[in-house]
């Protein structure tokens, strides 16, 4: 068994990779492969309304919000946020939390003015500065609720009067959250959800088209609620690999049942690395992600024979960002307690052949 630990795309069930594969050949015994039939054909506007029919059970989404599955990852998810919510002349207040929240405001400044309300930047991003405040007149708050690549989460996600904007990419159905609380929540579905190729956003209706501005046909929110997710031709295996990822998740127990388990994971692995005086967490503990554990040693010449260790123990994925350096943990729903155990072990093993 390989324990997969990669950053994203993210690890899948067995039984998920099992079932698209079988799709790729012949769908649901209709004779023809997933990939080759029209997404306007009965088969996939089922696959299609059962996706998003799953992320309103799981998410408990009230009938103020609607999904979608589109393209173009968080990446385009930054510049379509601020399309349908930052006004003409407006202002958007941003929280900036390491590479995801500052390409988001990269993109925001093409569009208008914004507002960097707090910055982890200066001490490396190894902790979420929580000591900030919206401006009454913004427009919007937009934050990122975890940093794949400092390991930094929102322990506990903000309320707010002004509308809450959200990237949730890697986190997104790790834990129960109150989507009423946002105004448009969006995640590429590869960190936590699926396969690249699709993004999920769950907008709330209401707030559409009040910015003032010509929006752009494919980045116009309303033009896709209109269209029932289907305006253009969608990502048809990202979507029905995610439809079954879901479907795991709700079999499984929903998303309670899996945020008891991941925070099993992430109390064993960051229990070791307090415990083992060869390890040390890179972000605060005030800010520790349960989603992507990212670790040093403290001394860097055991690296060759850790990392000797842990690849003989057939984990993988466990190289940190290389702007960081280090490891990385991530530890996505789909990853089973005892891969965290695998790794756990080679940590305790390394502490008893350097003493």
């Amino acid at each position: 068994m390989v324990h997969n630990f990669s950053a994203g795309p993210c690890i899948l069930p067995q039984e998920v990779l099992q079932k698209a594969s079988e799709s790729v050949k012949d769908f649901n015994g209709i004779g023809l492969s997933l990939i080759e039939i029209s997404h306007r054909s009965k088969p996939f506007i089922e696959v299609m309304d059962n996706a998003r029919g799953l992320v309103k059970e799981l998410l408990n989404v009230p009938d103020t919000h609607e999904v979608l599955f589109l393209q173009g990852g968080a990446s385009l998810g930054f510049y379509t946020a601020a399309f349908n919510f930052l006004k003409e002349n407006g202002k958007g207040a941003y929280h900036d939390s390491g590479t995801w929240s500052s390409k988001a405001i990269k993109e925001a400044k093409l569009l208008g003015n914004v507002d960097i309300v707090a910055s982890g930047k200066e001490n490396g991003y190894t902790e979420l500065m929580l000591d900030y405040s919206i401006p009454s007149d913004a427009d919007f708050f937009h934050f990122t609720s975890n940093n794949t690549i400092y390991g930094a989460q929102w322990q506990t996600l903000p309320t707010s009067k002004c509308p809450l904007i959200c990237d949730m990419s890697s986190d997104i159905f790790s834990r129960e959250i109150n989507v009423s609380d946002f105004a448009l929540i969006y995640a590429g579905a590869q960190k936590n959800m699926g396969p690249a190729g699709t993004v999920l956003y769950i907008v709330e209706k209401e707030l559409l088209g009040k910015t003032g501005r010509n929006i752009p046909s494919y980045l116009d929110l309303s033009v896709h609620i209109d269209k029932d997710s289907m305006f253009n031709t969608p990502p048809v295996f990202a979507i029905y690999t995610s439809m079954l990822m879901l479907e795991w998740l709700k079999d499984l127990g929903g998303v309670k049942a899996i945020e008891k388990i991941n925070n099993q994971k992430a109390e064993l692995l960051y229990n070791e690395i307090d415990e083992n005086p060869l390890f040390k967490g890179y972000a605060h503990v005030n800010s520790r992600s349960k989603m992507n554990v990212t670790f040093t040693l403290t001394d860097a010449s055991f690296q060759a024979k850790f990392d000797e260790m842990w690849s003989k123990a057939n984990i993988n994925g466990i190289k940190g960002h290389r702007s960081v350096g280090g490891y990385r943990a991530s530890i996505y729903n789909a990853l089973p307690l005892s891969s965290v155990q695998a790794l756990v072990n080679v940590m305790k093993e390394l502490a008893t052949v350097t003493a």
